[in-house]
């Protein structure tokens, strides 16, 4: 008797990281359900540890869902990672759980992967929950642009968006530099080539590295204005507060290392912990003429400098 053939890969394998947000989570698993009925999928959850009843919903409500467990957070790119190692899909579709896809997105992004052989990612078209373009596209990072961004000229010069392009719906699907890591198709070829997400960095700019390694492997980078998704931003980072900050410049630092060596690296580092005390004291003042109604809190200097020290 002939062996049993092994069950053919699903078309797609949706993969989303989930850490203490229970109620997007089950949002963002109906809407991929809903877009997705004629297509030839699964979905892989990664809980990074929460502490909610995300785990206990996953198993009453989507029993169909391919839970995997981790007892710590594994960051980002090591829950992702974890979840493309045991999935099979020909395409992959990392997913926030505070993205929600609308109809049709998920379409184009498989549709522009198809018809660009070499498209190793495609980005999604970004919106804000009130229905506005939302920074979906960039260009790679340099040392002049992360100055325009920490001291804040770069927005008043350029608008709300910068160091990222308008929407450009007129142009149609094209090549980009790097996509937002909040919706992210994969080719599984690409990826089996080019390695998984850098899991040095723990929250932040690995989508940027990995699109970097990306072109440097000869793939090509995509943004389909088409595919629209909802993100609501920042949706397991604000369980951690001041903390993200952190995460955020520790990963920009790690990156220009890797990338344009150590002197860019200790002359960004050096902006970050100036322009942060500048901060620090400008809301810590706001703060107390208001009475807490106006400013915020921010990453302490003596935070920074520590999360900072070895990178």
């Amino acid at each position: 008797m002939p062996e049993p053939s092994a069950p053919m890969a699903p078309l797609l394998s949706v993969v989303i990281v989930n850490w203490n947000t229970q109620a997007l989570l089950a949002d963002c698993i109906d809407a991929v359900a809903h877009e997705a009925t004629s297509l030839d999928y699964d979905i892989w959850v990664v809980d990074n540890g929460s502490t909610d009843d995300s785990v206990a919903m996953l198993r009453r409500d989507f029993p169909h869902v391919h839970l995997i467990e981790s007892k710590v957070n594994l960051g980002f790119a090591g829950a992702n990672n974890l979840a493309m190692q045991h999935s099979a899909g020909r395409y992959l579709l990392l997913l926030n759980t505070d993205a929600i896809v609308r109809p049709g997105a998920i379409r184009a992004l498989l549709e522009v992967a198809e018809t660009s052989p070499r498209a190793g990612i495609v980005g999604a078209h970004l919106l804000n929950p009130d229905g506005t373009f939302q920074a979906s596209h960039t260009r790679f990072p340099t040392l002049w642009q992360e100055f325009l961004i920490l001291s804040t000229l770069g927005r008043r010069l350029y608008g709300d968006w910068y160091p990222s392009h308008a929407a450009e719906e007129a142009k149609g699907p094209q090549r980009v530099d790097y996509v937002e890591g909040a919706c992210l198709l994969v080719r599984r070829a690409a990826l089996e080539q080019v390695g998984g997400l850098d899991e040095g960095y723990f929250m932040y700019t690995e989508e940027v590295d990995w699109c970097r390694r990306m072109a440097a492997h000869g793939w090509e980078v995509w943004y389909a204005p088409a595919a629209r998704v909802v993100h609501i931003g920042g949706a397991s980072s604000v369980n951690r507060k001041t903390s993200r900050e952190a995460d955020l410049y520790r990963s920009r630092v790690r990156y220009f290392r890797t990338y344009h060596g150590g002197l860019q690296a200790s002359l960004l580092k050096g902006m970050i912990v100036c322009f942060t005390g500048v901060k620090q004291i400008g809301h810590g003042v706001l703060r107390r003429l208001t009475g807490n109604r106006r400013g915020r809190q921010v990453v302490t200097v003596g935070d920074l400098l520590v999360a900072l020290r070895n990178v």
